[in-house]
C-alpha cells in the first residue's frame, strides 16, 4: 500500500466527513491514527484510510459503530467481503423509482403535445414521489440510488419483468390449493426471498422500511397483485423454508 499521511483536516476534506466525526472515531478506538506529527497532530496512513473505508461501508450497510468495531476486530475479518457486500448493494435498485421515471416521462410527453393531464395521473406521480421519502431515510435513498446507477437499466428491467411472473405463479399454486411445503412452492418462495434480498441487500434498516411501507400502503401492494390472501400464502411458504428438516 502506497505511503500516505494525511492530517485530520485534509482527511476530512477528502472524504466529506467532519473533523468532529474523525475525532469521535479516535476517541472510541474505532479509527486511531497510526502516526502523529512532532507537535502531536494526528496523521492518518494508507492503512488508516483503508480501515476508514471499511467503517463507512459497514455503516452504510446498517451496522452500528459498536458492531463495526466488533466486525473489524474479528480474526476472520475479510476486507474483500466488505467490498463485495457494498458492491452487491450498489447493484440493486428500486423498481418503484423506475415507475416514477416512466410516469414523469409520460406526463412530459403529454405536456409537450399540449395534451391534458388527468388529476389521477398527477396523483399517482405524487404518490410515487413521496412514497419512499416517507418510509426510507435519506441515507437509505442514497444507497438505493447508487445501486440503481451501478445496476444499469437492463438489469432493472429484468427484475421488474420477473416480479409479475413470480406473483402470478405463486397465485396459481395458491388457487390450485398446493401445499406451501411442496417443492414447487418452496422454489417460488426461495426466488421471492432472493428478489427481496436483492432489493434490501440484507440491510436490516432497509428491510424494516420495506416492511413498514408494505403494511402502511396496502393499496400499493394490491396494485402489484400482492393482496392479503396471497401474502398469507407466501408467509406460510417462507415459514416452510425456515422450518428445520
Amino acid at each position: 500500500m502506497q505511503h500516505t499521511e494525511l492530517k485530520v483536516g485534509e482527511l476530512a476534506r477528502r472524504t466529506g466527513l467532519s473533523i468532529r466525526a474523525l475525532h469521535h472515531y479516535d476517541e472510541i478506538g474505532l479509527l486511531k491514527p497510526s502516526a502523529h506529527t512532532a507537535s502531536g497532530h494526528r496523521l492518518y496512513t494508507a492503512a488508516d484510510i483503508a480501515r476508514l473505508h471499511h467503517i463507512l461501508s459497514l455503516k452504510q450497510l446498517g451496522f452500528s459503530l459498536e458492531e463495526i468495531a466488533g466486525t473489524l476486530g474479528r480474526a476472520d475479518f475479510s476486507a474483500l467481503r466488505v467490498v463485495e457486500l457494498r458492491l452487491q448493494r450498489a447493484r440493486e435498485q428500486l423498481a418503484e423509482q423506475r415507475q416514477l421515471c416512466e410516469r414523469l416521462d409520460a406526463i412530459a410527453r403529454q405536456l409537450r403535445a399540449a395534451e391534458p393531464v388527468s388529476a389521477d395521473d398527477f396523483l399517482q406521480t405524487i404518490e410515487a414521489m413521496t412514497m419512499f421519502e416517507k418510509y426510507y431515510t435519506p441515507e437509505q435513498l442514497k444507497e438505493l440510488e447508487a445501486r440503481r446507477q451501478a445496476m444499469g437499466e437492463d438489469a432493472i428491467k429484468e427484475v421488474e419483468a420477473e416480479w409479475p411472473r413470480l406473483i402470478a405463479r405463486m397465485r396459481e399454486e395458491m388457487e390450485k390449493g398446493t401445499d406451501p411445503a411442496t417443492e414447487p412452492v418452496r422454489a417460488l418462495a426461495t426466488r421471492w426471498r432472493e428478489l427481496i434480498r436483492a432489493f434490501t441487500g440484507g440491510n436490516p434498516g432497509i428491510q424494516k422500511s420495506l416492511q413498514t411501507m408494505s403494511q402502511q400502503e396496502p393499496q400499493m401492494a394490491q396494485r402489484q397483485g400482492r393482496d392479503p390472501q396471497l401474502m398469507e400464502y407466501v408467509g406460510r411458504a417462507m415459514a416452510c423454508l425456515d422450518a428445520p428438516k
